[in-house]
């Protein structure tokens, strides 16, 4: 590829963002839109639009870059959690890393590459990127030394910043264990793998059980349904329920007017339900009246109340029987976090779903490699033509030439990566995950590992495809033939890094699909109220693969290609304002690993210096310079000490809780008498099912309401041990009855609404 071609692709991209930026500068100022770029702060501010027709919402402006720089970690943390903040100090760590390496590669190995061998050098922009690769070094140069020394400077200063990162990440993990909220998820554990038993059901079970051996710190449990499909019919339709409730406390008309023209694109907003706000009432009382006499399906699952948060972190930790399938307890999620879909899966049966998850990720990588290979065969356009003889014709000018070889390859493969994040998100809920940030943690993982594999690993290796199939004969040619290869792809890397980075920030900020969901929600189906639960959470899954994806291009073409290093510095100093933006105001934290994301930073940031050094050991060797191949050997032993140090120093905080920090917490809430107010909030804090206690309440004339529940009196000499989490008999079959019910009512009350314009129509 020559270098006008990438100048091509850059002009391309620069375009584009420079139009979708724009663009978002104006679109965000209209109030149709605040519910697309400025859901979170809609979700807690409850904001009110502003409908004034003024020049200035109609003119781009860059105010919005500004207000997202200012932005401080505290903000962030505040609104997005610590994930959040781990994840904007990845792109901090980047940036200050490869400005490091930029400095060093642009001014000191990209004119040692250029001026590596004695040529002619022609007009740069019709030079091939080639010449400003290390593969334009004559071999025993003495310059080598000089790419030597460089990779030790990007490699010390990675890892000093990597330390000082993870010591500060690991100082807010230990703030997020003692937060001052009591946080349940630290005082209640989850029991899968419960016996069954003929003589008591699994209540008694568990309540005997961990009487017997955790007595003096047992407080309570609460067991767990299948509910499986149900479930999901009865979330759906409970929103529709919601709905209906909401509508009958909405202001009613007194006047029933026809509207005529309801092409979708014109006309005002109607409410067909408004009408029959005296029949809904009387269906209302029907409905909370269902009978109660099936009993739920209970599973082998359960969640454990502790006194303490010491005594849950050791039940947690302990073997608790001979048979490890059997009582198996891991710590539990926060409430807001659980995901229930899978609480009820036999503990034995996750290991099958483990093994058919990573067969199916396995083939779905090798079937992946079809379309990598003929990206790469875009890319290698002159091998390309031999075979099929039908292009020379078609690529007959030097502007479609630049196209094919600059711009389509990164384009096409793009277009295919979009549909991994879904479909391991997809393996990653079949995996059987207890809580929904693990799930979003393996979806991530999974991700990462696909993007590193596909994107780097298969495009480096299928360069030469078309040529020869073999490319690798022995593990010990691993070095030699990534030392081949990743110089003559590291021109692919550079358009990819345009087209995947600074295209997807864009994207990224203009949200294209919300933007048409809210067009057609507001202009064609004239739904004018803000949804909150429509409001997504921030997409780690896709984001942090992609950031550390362009971490490992910079480090491994850092020396090799230096070309690369300015682009990558772009796009982190763009997705830096972006991403806070986003953060800030689009995103909503409903749920967060707590800062688990970064061991998966560091882990693939020392993977990546180890690349780099691998590749450049090999690189070393083809160019017969023995003692700098020696340094790179004194310098992976270096990197995998320091990796070796942070994970004994600093990993164990993002594996487990301190033990002293929850003591701590213990005798203060016990000193202060907050314990007791704990302990009533655990038998609320996990409910399966979020209507059960808004279902048996039915309001009184006089505005306060009575419960249908009967609470157990627990001022005599019962203790905290026997009381049990109050729950319905029936709560599946009741609620979804219920939910149906009012769906039927909904779409009887719009027929019978229909049916009078069609009478009033025709008379």
């Amino acid at each position: 590829m020559k270098l006008s071609a990438l100048l091509t692709s850059a002009g391309i991209n620069i375009g584009v963002c420079a139009l979708l930026l724009s663009l978002y500068s104006v679109l965000r100022k209209q109030p149709g839109n605040i519910s697309v770029y400025f859901g979170r702060r809609l979700a807690e501010e409850h904001g009110r639009q502003r409908d004034s027709y003024v020049l200035e919402r109609f003119v781009p402006s860059p105010s919005w870059i500004l207000k997202a720089w200012q932005y401080t970690d505290e903000e962030i943390l505040s609104a997005g959690g610590l994930d959040a903040v781990v994840f904007i100090r990845a792109i901090v760590f980047s940036i200050r890393v490869f400005s490091v390496a930029a400095a060093i590669c642009l001014f000191g190995i990209l004119p040692l590459n250029y001026f590596g061998q004695e040529m002619h050098h022609v007009h740069i922009p019709s030079e091939s990127l080639d010449v400003f690769n290390i593969s334009n070094v004559m071999p025993r140069s003495r310059w080598l030394w000089v790419h030597c020394l460089a990779l030790y400077i990007i490699s010390i200063s990675a890892c000093i910043l990597l330390y000082f990162e993870y010591k500060g990440i690991s100082k807010l993990r230990q703030f997020y264990i003692t937060r001052s909220l009591p946080n349940p998820s630290q005082f209640t554990v989850l029991v899968r793998g419960i016996p069954k038993s003929t003589e008591e059901p699994l209540t008694d079970t568990v309540r005997n059980f961990f009487t017997r051996y955790h007595g003096p710190s047992y407080l309570s449990h609460q067991m767990i349904y299948r509910v499986g499909k149900v479930q999901k019919i009865m979330s759906g339709a409970e929103k529709v329920y919601k709905k209906f409730v909401h509508l009958n406390h909405c202001a009613q008309d007194k006047r029933f007017r026809l509207k005529l023209s309801r092409c979708g694109l014109c006309g005002g907003k109607s409410n067909a339900f408004q009408l029959f706000r005296s029949q809904s009432e009387s269906n209302k009382k029907v409905i909370l009246n269902h009978s109660l006499t099936e009993k739920n399906k209970e599973c082998a699952a359960a969640f454990v109340f502790f006194r303490t948060r010491y005594a849950a972190l050791v039940t947690s930790k302990v073997l608790q029987s001979s048979n490890p399938m059997l009582w198996v307890i891991d710590p539990a999620p926060e409430p807001h976090d659980v995901y229930w879909s899978n609480l009820w899966l036999p503990y034995r049966q996750l290991w099958v779903r483990r093994i058919a998850t990573l067969l199916g990720s396995i083939v779905f990588v090798v079937l992946f490699i079809i379309p990598v290979t003929f990206v790469q065969g875009l890319s290698q356009l002159d091998q390309l033509q031999q075979r099929l003889p039908f292009l020379k014709g078609i690529l007959r000018k030097d502007f479609m030439i630049q196209i094919v070889t600059g711009y389509l390859p990164s384009v096409i493969l793009q277009i295919f990566l979009y549909t991994v994040p879904p479909l391991m998100m997809l393996f990653s809920s079949v995996e059987g995950p207890i809580s929904r940030s693990g799930r979003k943690k393996s979806a991530c993982t999974k991700v990462l590992y696909f993007t590193i594999w596909n994107v780097f690993f298969v495009n480096v290796l299928s360069g030469s495809v078309i040529n020869q199939l073999n490319v690798i004969s022995s593990p010990k040619d691993i070095p030699t033939q990534l030392a081949k290869a990743v110089p003559r792809q590291a021109t692919f890397f550079i358009t990819y890094v345009l087209t995947s980075g600074w295209a997807s920030l864009s994207t990224e900020i203009m949200q294209p699909f919300g933007l048409l969901w809210n067009f057609f929600r507001r202009y064609i189906f004239r739904i004018m109220e803000e949804d909150p639960d429509c409001i997504l959470s921030f997409p780690y899954h896709t984001e942090v693969p992609r950031v550390l994806l362009f971490g490992l291009l910079g480090f491994t073409c850092a020396i090799l290609a230096p070309l690369i290093l300015p682009f990558l510095l772009v796009y982190f100093l763009l997705g830096y304002v972006v991403y806070r933006n986003q953060i800030m105001n689009v995103y909503i934290a409903r749920y967060e690993t707590g800062g688990r994301m970064w061991p998966i930073v560091h882990n693939t940031t020392i993977f990546s210096l180890i690349m780099a050094q691998v590749i450049a050991l090999g690189v070393f060797g083809l160019k017969e310079s023995t003692v700098a191949s020696g340094f790179m050997i004194l310098l992976l032993l270096l990197t995998l000490l320091f990796n070796e140090y942070c994970r004994q120093r600093f990993h164990p905080l993002f594996k487990n809780l301190p033990a002293q920090d929850l003591i701590d917490r213990d005798k203060e809430d016990e000193e202060t008498g907050r314990m007791e107010q704990i302990h009533e909030q655990l038998f609320s804090a996990y409910c399966q099912f979020p209507a059960e206690i808004s279902s048996s309440y039915t309001p009184d004339e006089d505005g306060e309401g009575s419960s249908g529940v009967d609470k157990k009196d627990t001022s005599g000499g019962d203790s905290l041990a026997d009381i049990e989490h109050p729950t319905l008999p029936n709560l599946p079959i009741f609620r979804l009855r219920q939910a149906v019910d009012a769906v039927s009512m909904l779409f009887s009350l719009q027929n019978r609404n229909l049916s009078k314009q069609r009478t009033i129509i025709s008379s």
